[in-house]
This record gives C-alpha cells, sequence and structure tokens, in this order.
C-alpha cells in the first residue's frame, strides 16, 4: 500500500487537503487502495467505481476548500438515491435501477465538495434480511444491521464517513458492532427526500464515522446549520437508564455500562438513576408502528414482486397489515408516557447512558442482531450516538448509547468527544 491517508478521519483529512499537504486524489487513492486489499473479505460496497471516484477527486483538485467535506471521500448506503449510481434498496426487485435525481443529501453533500465514492451493503428496504457484508473484526460474524456495509466501510478504514439510516437500530447497533461512532439525529433534522421510505414516522438519516466531531462537521451540512468549529464538552450530570430490555443484556454489556458509570463518577460527573416505568411496553409499541409504516411502504412491493422480495420483507408487511386502528390508543398513550419521560430526565440530566446492543456482534451472517436497546428511543426521535467502548472476551466492539433530548445534537456531538477520552478505546485498523 502506497498510502496511510486512508487512516486520517475526516477532520484530520480536511486540515491536509485544505493546508495542501496532500490533495483528493492522494486521500481517495489511498481509500481505493485499502478497499482494493480488503473488500473480498468484508464485502462492504454494493457498487463501487474506482475511476469514476478518481475523476471526481482530480475535479477537486485545485479548487479551494469552501467547506470541511472538500474532497472527502464518502461512503453511502444503497437505499438512498443516486441519479448517476445503481441504487437497488438491497433488492433483486430494483437490480440496475437508476433514479431520476439524486437525494437531497447527496445534493447538499456534492455541494459541499465531498466525494460521494460508492453504495455500500444494505438490507433489504432497510429491514432485516442481511446483504453479503463481514464484520471486519470477525468475518465470521455480523456487521449488525441494516446500515450493514457503512458500518463496516467504516470500521474498516475504507472511507473516513458514511451515510447510514435508522428505523428501530439500524446506526446504532451496528457502530456497536464494528467499534465505531454512529449517530442518528435528532428525528427530521436532515431530509429524507430520495430515501426509498421503511416506516416515514421513524426513519432517519445518519451516519458513521471514527470521531464524534467529524458528525457534528457532516451535520452543519445536511442540516444546514451554521455550526462554528466543533468541540469537547463534560456532561454535569448523566442519568443510567437500563431500560426494561436490561436483563436481556449479556453480563460484558450490564458490567461495561456500569463501570463507565463509576468512571464517570470518578470524573466529577454526577451519576442519578433513572425511573423507568413510563417506558414500559414501548418497544413492543415501537415495533408495531414500523410494521404498520412498513405496511404502507413496501406493500405494493411485495404484492407485486413476491417471489423477489425476501421473507423477513414479506413477513413485516403481512405484519403490518395486522395492525389495526385499536392501536391508535396504545400508540398515543405511549408517546404521552414518552414525553413525560423524556421531560422528567433531562430535568435532572445532561445526558442518558444506556446500551447499544445486548452484547457484541453474533456469530453468522444470517442475522443482524437485535435492535432491543434502539428501539426506544427511535421511537421518541432522540438524538442517540454510539460511543465505542471496549472489547468483549473474544475481542469484539461493545458500545454504549449515548442519548440527549430533542434539538440537543450539538451537546451530544460534544459529550461524546469529551466521553471518548473517559473510555480508553482506540479504534484500531483490523
Amino acid at each position: 500500500m502506497t498510502s496511510e491517508l486512508h487512516r486520517l478521519n475526516l477532520a484530520e483529512a480536511a486540515r491536509g487537503i485544505a493546508g495542501g499537504v496532500f490533495t483528493p486524489v492522494d486521500l481517495v487513492t489511498a481509500c481505493l487502495e485499502r478497499i482494493h486489499a480488503r473488500e473480498d473479505q468484508v464485502k462492504a460496497w454494493a457498487w463501487l467505481d474506482p475511476d469514476q471516484a478518481l475523476a471526481r477527486a482530480r475535479a477537486c483538485n485545485g479548487r479551494p476548500a469552501t467547506t470541511p467535506l472538500h474532497g472527502i471521500p464518502i461512503g453511502v448506503k444503497d437505499i438512498i438515491d443516486t441519479a448517476d449510481m445503481p441504487t437497488c434498496y438491497g433488492s433483486q426487485v430494483f437490480q440496475g435501477h437508476y433514479p431520476a435525481e439524486d437525494a437531497e443529501c447527496i445534493r447538499l453533500l456534492k455541494q459541499a465538495g465531498a466525494i460521494i465514492m460508492g453504495k455500500t451493503v444494505t438490507t433489504e428496504f432497510a429491514f432485516y434480511a442481511p446483504g453479503k457484508t463481514a464484520n471486519p473484526h470477525a468475518l465470521d460474524h455480523t456487521p449488525g444491521g441494516s446500515s450493514s456495509g457503512s458500518a463496516a466501510a467504516v470500521a474498516d478504514f475504507h472511507v473516513p464517513l458514511a451515510l447510514g439510516t435508522q428505523t428501530s437500530g439500524s446506526i446504532i447497533r451496528p457502530a456497536s458492532f464494528n467499534g465505531v461512532f454512529g449517530c442518528k439525529p435528532t428525528y427530521n433534522s436532515y431530509s429524507l427526500g430520495g430515501i426509498h421510505p421503511l416506516a416515514p414516522e421513524l426513519d432517519t438519516l445518519g451516519a458513521f464515522s471514527r470521531s464524534p466531531l467529524d458528525l457534528a462537521l457532516l451535520h452543519g451540512v445536511l442540516a444546514q446549520q451554521e455550526t462554528g468549529t466543533p468541540g469537547a464538552a463534560r456532561p454535569a450530570t448523566v442519568a443510567v437508564v437500563r431500560t426494561p430490555a436490561w436483563d436481556d443484556a449479556d453480563a460484558e454489556v450490564q458490567d461495561s455500562m456500569l463501570d463507565f458509570a463509576g468512571r464517570l463518577r470518578q470524573a466529577g460527573i454526577d451519576v442519578v438513576e433513572a425511573d423507568e416505568d413510563l417506558l414500559n411496553g414501548m418497544m413492543e409499541v415501537q415495533q408495531a408502528y414500523l410494521a404498520r409504516g412498513a405496511a404502507g411502504s413496501l406493500g405494493h412491493i411485495t404484492d407485486r414482486h413476491p417471489d423477489q422480495v425476501r421473507p423477513q420483507t414479506r413477513d413485516l408487511v403481512v405484519e403490518g397489515r395486522r395492525v389495526d386502528k385499536s392501536f391508535d390508543a396504545g400508540l398515543n398513550d405511549a408517546l404521552a408516557r414518552g414525553e413525560r419521560f423524556l421531560s422528567g430526565i433531562f430535568s435532572r440530566a445532561d445526558l442518558v447512558i444506556t446500551p447499544s446492543a445486548p452484547g457484541g456482534a453474533p456469530a453468522g451472517l444470517h442475522n443482524t442482531g437485535n435492535p432491543m436497546f434502539n428501539r426506544i428511543w427511535t421511537f421518541l426521535q432522540t438524538p442517540c450516538m454510539n460511543l465505542p467502548l471496549t472489547k468483549s472476551a473474544n475481542g469484539l466492539p461493545i458500545g454504549i448509547q449515548l442519548v440527549c433530548n430533542r434539538q440537543e445534537d450539538g451537546r451530544l456531538f460534544a459529550y461524546s468527544a469529551y466521553l471518548q477520552n473517559l473510555t480508553g478505546y482506540d479504534i484500531e485498523q483490523p
């Protein structure tokens, strides 16, 4: 390998390009060399054209870097429309499909000077039916889903940043399994225009990186906000939220989270326990809400192409069609309880810590793991971050989920950057 530039995170690469230390072509070339060395094993990419990526990098050479994303290669989950690349939504039904125009997020990234490197593997329509991607830390283990390829591409140092989406746990869970940062921002922070819907009331665009402050830079572009130079900030009070699924987490996850709470106390941060009664039953409501949304978004596809759609997707549509109007009372009750919970917990604490996943990445590529610890926060529309925390006894990453109140995404990025220094976790090239 002729270059180690692929090891840089987004902010480091942006400084190098802006300072003339290297060019976008140098950076893209290094990333392509890394992909060439590892893609046969990791299988993170659904579509990649090296010549096109290099042509885009050459177009950036010599232009002034007006944003931190100028000349930065980015992976894009293959449920996000790209007019000049096939967008197949992880499904045989759409093989060879070229959308008429770019998704709004792609338009904004190109406007900022980013280089769309290629399309990363997704589960079918961003639900459960897995793709071909393996976990870079253990190739016989799942990378998680549905944003499988994006998480693996960042974890394996193919690109410094990649887009994903979350409807239950499709960013936080694979970020945990792959040992990288993953952010699901406040619901509706970024446009979903041109992104294939799963359950529109829950679908959220987010991203993966190897630094939380890189995600803050992306946020400025996709939320179209002037964010300034992001930095770290120390939370005064952190709330421990085990959730009703706590007993389903393995001992390593439980121990690592409680140990981290102890480290927060040692750092002078107040740690409080949450009253979680209001969260009872909320995961089940979110699951039904997702299924009902998916029946509306995917039902016409499963009806027309029953033999080309995966069984998991067909089953979800069937489940969703069974959710009738009687569900609305339970939905409204859960939403009201969620409001009371958020109001109560964030009147006492700046930040919540809670598990990202029930354990390390499960063995096998036949499933993508359980999103049980992500459902509540997606349902409540809060911004969430996976913080890589430790490794299990078998060497697989374990993360912890950080949650802020709605619209406090800036605080989430800053708290994540501060807490990163308390973990001792080093994101190493697999």
